[in-house]
């Protein structure tokens, strides 16, 4: 990987690290919807003008549909409910759970019959995937966190539709229209909701956690995202979720106190490595799209 690339990486491991932590501390004033508004809000406001000045209006018109559906996919119902599982459970638990996502891909290709077979060593690298799934939840189980745990398996799959929408649908649309508008679209929808539940006082600290959370997680972090993968390619960018995840651990543990537990010893490394086998020799066909839906996005 060129040095180019390695910086690129480097900087999505940074804006897709922090969001676990920067929701922890926000939730502790919002309402997780008010935090839905907050992040897609004013990153739909700083995309606006690129989408506007590469004249995407007709494109837009045309699959407005499918984009609100993965608006809702990935943004509008995920990050509700992750917010508000992190009411609960800590954000190093989130955050590895979200691991999971490829190895819901891999079953969501085979029920779509994406791919002629599942090879063996798939079958082996989900059942691994899966244990270290387990693992993560049934030892870090107490007190009623079965629910909140179970929120964010319906978050993963949330984030295994939207790429898919992203790869059949909207396949001819540069992605800073696709994220501009759904942005905007999510945060449309959560403005009643957010004025019912606006809270009395937000201090500083809440603040800052939301502006990054918009602006550089959330605007900045698609547009670099893009940007990795016209460099390196779609199949190569996934191995980012894994560094975001262990950058996530590390900075709820040093900043937030959160336990290292021995579901996160045990289960992490199980499901980063079942996820990367599960995943190898992953459909040659979408990896294309993916990467040409890039090279639009970024060099429109």
């Amino acid at each position: 990987m060129s040095r180019r690339g390695w910086v690129l990486f480097a900087i999505m491991t940074v804006l897709w690290g922090i969001p676990y932590l920067l929701m922890r501390v926000a939730v502790r004033q919002l309402d997780p919807g008010v935090l839905v508004l907050g992040r897609t809000g004013p990153a739909a406001l700083l995309l606006a003008p690129l989408v506007i000045g590469r004249g995407h209006a007709r494109l837009i018109r045309a699959h407005l549909g499918w984009i609100a559906a993965f608006g809702a996919a990935e943004f509008g119902v995920p990050w509700y409910l992750m917010a508000t599982a992190e009411r609960h459970i800590t954000s190093s638990l989130t955050s590895l759970l979200v691991c999971a996502v490829p190895l819901f891909s891999v079953l969501a290709q085979r029920i779509r019959r994406t791919e002629e077979r599942v090879t063996p060593r798939r079958l082996a690298g989900l059942a691994v995937g899966a244990l270290g799934v387990a693992l993560l939840v049934g030892l870090s189980l107490h007190g009623g966190s079965l629910e909140w745990i179970a929120l964010m398996l319906i978050v993963c799959v949330g984030y295994t539709i939207g790429p898919i929408i992203l790869a059949t649908k909207l396949q001819g649309v540069p992605g800073v229209a696709v994220v501009a508008t759904a942005t905007a679209l999510v945060a449309v929808a959560w403005t009643p909701w957010s004025v019912a539940h606006w809270p009395t006082h937000v201090d500083a600290q809440t603040w800052w956690s939301m502006a990054v959370l918009a602006l550089l997680c959330t605007a900045g972090a698609f547009v670099v995202f893009y940007e990795l993968v016209a460099t390196i390619g779609s199949t190569r960018s996934v191995v980012v979720t894994y560094a975001n995840t262990a950058l996530a651990v590390v900075l709820g543990i040093a900043f937030l106190r959160e336990p290292l537990t021995l579901g996160i010893i045990l289960g992490f490394p199980l499901v980063l490595v079942g996820s990367v086998v599960a995943t190898s020799g992953a459909n040659r066909s979408l990896d294309a799209v993916l990467t040409r839906d890039a090279d639009v996005a970024v060099n429109q």
